[in-house]
């Protein structure tokens, strides 16, 4: 970067010194979590707080009600006690009352699982999902999507395709689909709703598409809803009235929905989320299952194979702190969305500082309607790879991550959280982006 000659709110010599310190031949190409300990050491030796865009982490408080529950729990000595590994009744059954009010499906107790966050549920399901029939040995992505989900393939030594879905949304979804589903070895297609990175959301005549053409073809879709109710243009707080949260299991029953507890309930140190199973497919029946689990029936694979070979089970206090949190707003007594709303605010308002200054947004409409604020942007500066761009913005106290190892098609974008910048930062926000507009406003 050439910044020695410029005024930038992060002195030059500092970030120049660390990054050469680092190791990191290009700061553009570097890991999340190399970013992250860049940025602490910057933080430290300027002394200025970075505009943090990042990780995507919760910033709110954890759920106060999970908290409270886990605590009685251990006071009640659970923490001595193994809890079932197929997850204890009482949070399968406030789970089952959950899907059944804010999504509208029935599904029963047995068919639901806790695992440790959804990171274990993906794990779990393509552990299971793409060896239930040799033929049928490739994950299909709806890129851009979560990078450590193509990771868990990668360790699994399981095979798969993807393509950027934001070219090929309404009907132009159907063709797509089919040109890979076709070839009859697509075992699972996974995608996140609301999308990380995009925040893109699709709509129910899509998910109608995805789950009749996995009906036709016999594919388990998974829907990873680490999201939940978090697009805002919508209420689906309201328990037991529409509208709900759209799924694909509205149109399939060939379906593993994930439910975290991360970001709604702000719970994410506690590593526990659900996975819910069609009921139908819970009990069905794959022969080729037997090569590696005790059981040929699909749920027994997941909690008697997978879960209990890789953890035996989701510790039991946050499995009572899931429990209450559920009961809670199963009994209206809490809104669900409450604690999160504000995601919403601050991506308006950032999206505006950034297009006052020259930036603009990657996936910027969902359909014919302009992307959603909520948990994550995407944005780009014209002229600037996202490589260059990501280094560039360390000199002004801002980061974020590149669209390239989301599967993206854009080299040039980035994706921001905004769950650490608070309303309180958006005014130093502002200065550092029109201080780097004066800067490199010639690039455009």
């Amino acid at each position: 970067m050439n910044n020695e000659h410029k005024e930038t709110p992060i002195p030059f010599d500092i970030v120049n010194r660390v990054i050469k310190e680092s190791g990191i031949s290009k700061v553009g190409k570097a890991s999340i979590r190399e970013i992250v300990r860049l940025i602490n050491i910057i933080e430290e030796e300027s002394g200025q707080k970075f505009i943090r865009m990042e990780m995507g982490v919760p910033g709110f408080p954890p759920s106060q009600i999970g908290v409270d529950a886990e605590i009685e729990a251990l006071k009640n000595g659970v923490a001595g006690v193994y809890p079932e590994i197929e997850g204890i009744p009482e949070l399968k059954n406030e789970a089952s009352r959950f899907v059944k009010l804010f999504l509208n499906l029935d599904i029963k107790p047995e068919s639901i699982i806790p695992t440790v966050g959804s990171m274990q549920g993906s794990f779990v399901s393509f552990m299971v999902s793409c060896r239930r029939d040799s033929n049928k040995d490739t994950a299909l992505f709806l890129d851009p999507c979560f990078p450590l989900h193509k990771q868990q393939q990668n360790i699994l030594g399981l095979k798969y395709k993807a393509f950027d879905v934001y070219n090929y949304r309404g009907e132009k979804l159907r063709d797509k689909l089919e040109s890979y589903l076709h070839e009859k070895n697509i075992s699972t297609i996974i995608y996140s709703n609301p999308n990380n990175p995009s925040w893109m959301c699709f709509s129910n005549d899509e998910l109608k598409i995805i789950g009749e053409l996995a009906t036709k073809y016999g594919v388990i879709v998974i829907e990873d809803l680490a999201y939940f109710a978090m697009d805002f243009r919508q209420d689906y707080s309201i328990p037991g009235s529409p509208p709900y949260q759209p799924t694909i299991a509205n149109y399939t029953d060939n379906y593993i929905l994930l439910i975290s507890s991360s970001k709604v309930f702000s719970y994410a140190g506690q590593r526990i989320g659900i996975m819910a199973i069609n009921n139908k497919l819970f009990h069905q029946s794959f022969p080729n299952l037997l090569k590696y689990f005790p059981g040929e029936k699909f749920g027994t694979a997941i909690i008697h194979g997978a879960i209990y070979a890789v953890t035996a089970g989701v510790s039991h206090s946050t499995q009572k702190g899931l429990t209450a949190m559920f009961k809670t707003v199963n009994d209206n007594s809490y809104n669900l969305i409450a604690g999160v709303k504000e995601y919403g605010e601050r991506a308006k308002i950032m999206k505006r500082l950034l297009l006052e200054n020259g930036f603009k947004i990657v996936y910027e409409y969902d359909l014919d309607k302009k992307i959603a604020d909520g948990f994550y942007f995407t944005f780009c500066y014209p002229g600037m790879t996202a490589e260059d761009l990501i280094e560039e913005l360390l000199y002004y106290g801002i980061s974020a991550i590149s669209l390239d190892i989301t599967g993206s098609e854009r080299s040039d974008g980035l994706r921001a959280c905004v769950s650490h910048v608070g309303l309180d930062q958006m005014k130093d926000f502002e200065e550092r982006l029109k201080a780097f507009q004066r800067n490199n406003a010639n690039r455009v």
